[in-house]
């Protein structure tokens, strides 16, 4: 305490007013305006950061710029690469179409086949229907090399009984749910 007092007197009077005006003015601003500067220098400081990152992105575009406009054999070469990319992909499209015309010229020939199928039968007057299946079966030959396996619908067993129905109520388990009493409750 002694030493505090004695480093007080040493100095002199007017620094020792100026650290205490500069104290109590100091204080009373943080009181009175505080928090308001506090989130101001957090708004101050999300500004900054937000405004630093768009600046950076805005100097790599003009260094990219830059640098493509000083190698035009490199956008050159980025074009052509572009151009045989697009010209393939083009290709590919102009045989998958080409397919598909041939697809629909079978369709389509077929179609008219058993047209002219039908209409010979229809004037020998027998049943078009069944001679339209037979070029199917005509074509296939041999033992067929699908894995898949029809079953008929009369081979399953129905799930339930033929007379179950959930909306009737009857049938069911322990759950039967009825609706409450309508009116007033008939308590006391």
């Amino acid at each position: 305490m002694e030493r505090e007092e004695e480093s007080l007197s040493t100095r002199p009077a007017l620094e020792t007013e100026g650290l205490r005006f500069l104290h109590v003015t100091v204080g009373s601003l943080l009181a009175s305006y505080g928090w308001y500067i506090v989130f101001s220098c957090i708004l101050l400081y999300v500004v900054f950061q937000k405004l630093s990152a768009r600046l950076r992105a805005l100097r790599q575009r003009q260094l990219e710029r830059a640098a493509a406009s000083v190698e035009p054999d490199v956008v050159v070469k980025r074009q052509e690469a572009l151009a045989a990319a697009r010209l393939k992909m083009q290709e590919e499209l102009n045989a998958q179409v080409e397919k598909h015309k041939e697809k629909l010229k079978q369709l389509e020939e077929e179609k008219r086949r058993q047209k002219i199928e039908m209409w010979d039968s229809m004037q020998e007057g027998k049943s078009y229907k069944g001679n339209a299946k037979k070029p199917q079966e005509e074509d296939s030959p041999g033992p067929s090399t699908s894995s898949v396996v029809v079953k008929r619908k009369s081979d399953r067993k129905p799930l339930r009984g033929g007379g179950y129905n959930p909306l009737s109520g009857e049938g069911g388990g322990s759950c039967s749910w009825r609706p409450g009493r309508r009116g007033p409750s008939s308590g006391g």
